[in-house]
């Protein structure tokens, strides 16, 4: 069995309802939002692909820590013990963009993990056609790769600092 730094998100929130549905949310934005940025990496735009990553993902990770009662100002409501588990959670993690205010800046940062992706796509999209497709796909995956590790970083931040979730919100999310 993968190791808990690997796990799928769901078989680790597997058995808590209401965070089970919370990775199920996350995933269904980060699906949408991902496709954006595959749609985008197709593009011959140099740096089109990068922008549009980074838009993404800074929209979309305070997003996610919101589904898990995990956003900056949803934290700073906690009591103080609740506040503490938190925090100490998250640094057992490690670092992570959980209960941080996201910025583009510091989603290049995260997205640097990725680095080999952005040489790849940007020689790929200059074949016609065929590069172009290798381009989008790569965009699809690296999105959807860091999302899947920040929606993990968040399930085990709520398990290990076990919350009351919050309600999901009564809007649906916009992509």
């Amino acid at each position: 069995m993968a190791s808990d730094a690997q796990a799928d998100p769901l078989a680790l929130a597997r058995g808590h309802p209401r965070l089970e549905r919370a990775v199920q949310r996350s995933r269904q934005m980060l699906r949408r939002r991902a496709l954006v940025a595959g749609v985008a990496g197709a593009v011959p735009l140099p740096g089109l692909d990068w922008a549009v990553d980074a838009a993404m993902l800074a929209r979309l990770l305070p997003r996610i820590n919101e589904e898990f009662g995990l956003a900056p100002h949803q934290i700073a409501r906690m009591d103080a013990r609740e506040k503490e588990r938190v925090h100490k959670a998250i640094g057992v993690i490690g670092p992570v963009l959980v209960g941080r205010v996201v910025t583009q800046g510091l989603v290049l940062r995260f997205a640097k993990m990725l680095g080999m992706r952005l040489t790849t796509a940007q020689v790929a999209r200059y074949i016609p056609l065929a590069g172009q497709l290798v381009s989008g796909a790569l965009g699809y995956a690296a999105l959807r790769y860091l999302g899947e590790q920040h929606i993990r970083d968040c399930v085990r931040v709520a398990l290990a600092a076990p919350l009351a979730l919050p309600a999901p919100a009564e809007t649906p999310a916009a992509p």
